[in-house]
This record gives structure tokens, sequence and C-alpha cells, in this order.
């Protein structure tokens, strides 16, 4: 397996297809795998070169259990080792719900390896780590059958026979130590020169703040997914890749 090194953490990654580049960032509890399932690699791989990564703490990746280890400057740091290990420049960005986030980080702390910026289900804003630090405190207290029913609780559906694998696989001690609090980076916005593209299901919590941060972002495209949720939003690719593809390609979301 490939893997990129950023300060003797190794990051995991995996690439597809030919094209521009473009790196897919999953979110929270999630991997690589996540892109696949979704159907997002068989549609962008035949235009696309796509750059899969592992977040640190997540799948294949190395899993630091210090909370300092996951600085939002440093997540973005990896996906910057994964390119140097590529020998990419510059890159399109697409991450969703904390890939989002790292997405905001690459927008701050690496602004000139990212051509195209999208964020799916995440905004910029001050957000306290303490509501997923409970829920893996409890899932530590109660094992790893107990964590794949608290996510299908938390996130409102069934888990398939091989995320609930992922799952119970999953370093819960490097879920507890990601889960910092996030600062607020809403001043960066009205200075991103990216070409900017932001979505959210609309019965997703996160939803209003999302489609406020596209708002100060320079020429920033914005949709909604009418009813969905937030991971249902990344589960129909169907909906979502037209218009983010059409984006990537120049023009509107």
């Amino acid at each position: 397996m490939p893997y990129a090194d950023n300060q003797g953490v190794r990051i995991h990654y995996r690439v597809e297809g030919e094209g521009p580049p473009l790196v897919l960032q999953h979110g929270f509890t999630g991997s690589i795998e996540d892109w696949y399932e979704a159907g997002y690699v068989d549609a962008l791989r035949p235009a696309f070169r796509v750059i899969l990564v592992d977040a640190r703490g997540h799948g294949a990746s190395d899993k630091p259990h210090d909370p300092n280890a996951y600085l939002l400057e440093t997540r973005a740091a990896d996906v910057a080792a994964v390119l140097d290990s590529l020998g990419i420049a510059r890159a399109h960005f697409w991450g969703y719900s904390m890939g989002g986030w790292i997405g905001f980080g690459m927008a701050k702390y690496a602004a000139d390896r990212v051509d195209a910026l999208v964020i799916g289900g995440q905004h910029p804003y001050a957000r306290s780590g303490e509501a997923n630090r409970e829920f893996v405190q409890k899932a530590i207290a109660g094992g790893c059958d107990a964590f794949v029913v608290a996510v299908e609780q938390r996130f409102g559906f069934k888990a398939s026979s091989a995320f609930a694998a992922r799952l119970r696989s999953a370093d819960l001690e490097a879920y507890l130590a990601l889960s910092v609090d996030r600062p607020s980076l809403d001043n960066m916005l009205p200075n991103l020169r990216m070409r900017c593209c932001l979505y959210s299901g609309e019965a997703d919590p996160t939803c209003a703040e999302t489609e406020a941060a596209s708002r100060p972002i320079p020429d920033a495209r914005f949709f909604s997914l009418p009813n969905l949720t937030h991971l249902q939003a990344f589960e129909r690719s169907d909906l979502v890749l037209p218009r983010v593809v059409t984006f990537l390609r120049g023009g509107g979301a």
C-alpha cells in the first residue's frame, strides 16, 4: 500500500484513473472505502486522477493518540505530503464532513496546492468537539459492537457489513484524540482565491451555516439537496456528482 510521510506519521492513499488530479477526503469514522461504496470513484476515474486519502486516525493511516497530532494545520500537511509523494504541485480538493473541515484547512494553510475546492456538509465556524468526545467515550466503555450501534443510531442508518467491520476495527482512542475543538476560520473566507463550491443536504443541521459560509467567498457556488440528511447527501452520489463535476470542469454547480 502506498504511504506518504508527514513528520513520522504515515498517511495511506490510493490513486485511480487519469486526468486532472482530484483529492477525495472522507468524513469522521470513515475511510477511502466510503467513496468507492457510494459510487464516486467509478464515476470520477474516467475523467480525473482520483487521489483517495485515509485521514490520520482512520483507515490504513497511522493513528496517534495525542490530540496535538490532530491540529488542522497538520491535517492539511498530510494532504500536501500525499501530493508531494506523487509529484503533484496542485490538485482539486473535495472533502465531505470532517473531510470538508480538512478542506478549509487546505484553504488556510496550503492554498497554493489547491486548484478548486469542493466542501460538502461542513462549515468553517467554531465548533466544540465535546459531543464527539462523549460519543467515543461511551463507545470505548461499551466495546466495538456497541460502537457500531452507536454510529447507526447517531447517523440514522443501518451499516453495511463492510462498514460495520471497519467500525469494529477502528482505533477508538485515536477517534477520541482527534475530536478536538475547532476554531473559527471565517475571517479567511473573503480572501479565498481558488474556485469554491459548497453544498449540503437541506435536512443537515449544518446546512444554514454551510450556505452562510459560501456568501463571503468571492464567486463561490452553493447548492442544497432537498430533504436529504447529512449522511444521505454523501450517499446520493447520483445527485451530487453531476453538479460537482460540472463545477470542476469550469461551469456552475
